[in-house]
This record gives structure tokens, C-alpha cells and sequence, in this order.
């Protein structure tokens, strides 16, 4: 019985080792990882230049939306053309004619704005040179004299407004140009109209990171709280406030889609 055993055990022994030596030549080892097996050639990314900071001229693949000459690329949200004044390569706010809007539709986008609050601005708070840019119609980035004007501290310039309180105040004094740098990746709606992917963007105002990758929960209301209303690619949007303070003004606006 002993022998029978020790036979036995011999046979399994013998039986795993030839399983092993089938599995080794069936499965050799590896290659050994090189640099080249995580380099990846194609496709390359395409060739965009850089637009001039001294002339204020737009990257090669933007879509200028003001040029200095005219508002044709914008439309009054109250139906018809644009009707905001250009002056001097730049135009600013008529309160009187509203909203203005931008003709052509967008999804994911990179903004490019530049405003200015006038010299001797008068008024205080939310009524100092009030404006607004809205992605796709929907969610208002603030813009605000922030300069020496204390305000509620969600609706900063550079707030997504009354929904989050910026990282920084960046603003110069009237007179002075203040640019937007806005990274917008717009939202994916389920089914029921809830967000699969809700809309994020990150606010740079004068080189300083305002917002940085900040989750919108929906419409930026004045009275109550967001709403997640789906929709498709939508306008850019400037808003006519209607504060009493003297108007601010634009120039150099264009916007790269992605």
C-alpha cells in the first residue's frame, strides 16, 4: 500500500511538472517593456497659432465674434441686429435695446472677452457695472465692478452666479481692461432631462484662476435655485443690466469650439 502511495504521488508530481513545463511553452515571458511600447505617433495634433497679445489678434482657428468694426455676428435677444454701440475698435452696452446674443450656436467652447468699467462709475454693489456672459443662454459667469465694491460674495465677478464664490478677486480699476478666459464643457442630458454630465467651466480673469473645473448645477436664477432644463448648443449671451451705472464695453471676442 506504502509503494502503491509513493507511485501515486510520484505520477502527480510528474503530471504537474509536465503541466507546467506545456504551460511555460505556451505562455512564454513577456517582452520586456520598452519606451516605445507607450509612445503613440498618430494622430498628431493639428497646428493652431497663436494669436498677438501686443496686436490682440485671435488664434488662427477662432471664430472672431467682434472684430472692432461691427456686432454682425450678434443679434438683439429681442429679434433684429445688434444694437449696441461701436466706438474707437471697441462697443459698449446700450440699456436701452437689452440683451445681445451671438448668431451662431455653440457646445464645448474656449471664450475670449475683454470688458472695461468707465472711468468715474458711479453706484454700489450689484448696481456698479453690471453685465453678464451666458454660456449657451443658460448660466450667467458674472461680470461686475469688483473693484473697491463690496457685494454679496456668490455673485462676484467671475462667480457662476449665486451658485459658488470665485477664488480670487482679479479685477483692475475702471479704466483699466479686464479679460475672460472661459474653458466651457457643455452638459449630456439622460432621458428624463436629468444631467448625465452636468456643464463645468473654469474662469481665468487677468492671468488668476477664478473657477477651476467648477460643476454648474443648473440655470443661474435670480430668485430660487438652479433648474436643470436640457437643451442643445445655444448662443453666447452679454447682458444689458439694469442697474443705473454707466455702461461698460468689449473688445477683442472670439472662441475657439472643442
Amino acid at each position: 500500500m506504502r509503494k502503491l502511495l509513493f507511485i501515486s504521488l510520484g505520477l502527480l508530481w510528474w503530471a504537474a511538472a509536465l503541466a507546467q513545463e506545456n504551460q511555460e511553452k505556451q505562455y512564454p515571458e513577456p517582452e520586456k517593456m520598452r519606451p516605445g511600447m507607450t509612445e503613440f505617433w498618430t494622430p498628431q495634433p493639428k497646428i493652431v497659432t497663436p494669436g498677438d497679445p501686443v496686436t490682440c489678434s485671435a488664434p488662427s482657428d477662432a471664430i472672431v465674434l467682434f472684430d472692432g468694426k461691427n456686432l454682425d455676428a450678434w443679434e438683439s435677444v429681442r429679434g433684429g441686429d445688434a444694437k449696441w454701440i461701436v466706438h474707437d475698435g471697441v462697443f459698449t452696452v446700450d440699456k436701452s435695446t437689452g440683451d445681445i446674443r451671438t448668431r451662431e450656436k455653440f457646445g464645448s467652447f474656449q471664450l475670449h472677452i475683454e470688458w472695461c468699467v468707465p472711468v468715474g462709475i458711479t453706484g454700489k454693489s450689484q448696481g456698479r457695472g453690471n453685465s453678464g456672459v451666458f454660456l449657451q443662454d443658460k448660466y450667467e459667469i458674472q461680470i461686475l465692478d469688483c473693484y473697491d465694491n463690496e457685494t454679496y460674495a456668490n455673485g462676484q465677478t467671475g462667480s457662476v452666479y449665486k451658485q459658488v464664490i470665485p477664488l480670487a478677486n482679479a479685477m483692475l480699476p475702471p479704466g483699466e481692461w479686464n479679460v475672460y478666459d472661459i474653458i466651457y464643457s457643455a452638459p449630456v442630458f439622460n432621458e428624463d432631462g436629468t444631467y448625465r454630465l452636468a456643464p463645468v467651466v473654469t474662469v481665468i480673469q487677468n492671468g488668476i484662476v477664478l473657477l477651476n473645473g467648477f460643476v454648474i448645477r443648473g440655470t443661474t436664477e435670480y430668485i430660487g435655485h438652479p433648474r436643470v432644463i436640457p437643451h442643445g448648443d445655444g448662443p453666447i449671451r452679454l447682458q444689458s443690466h439694469g442697474d443705473k451705472s454707466e455702461p461698460i464695453s468689449f473688445r477683442n471676442v472670439w472662441i475657439r469650439k472643442m
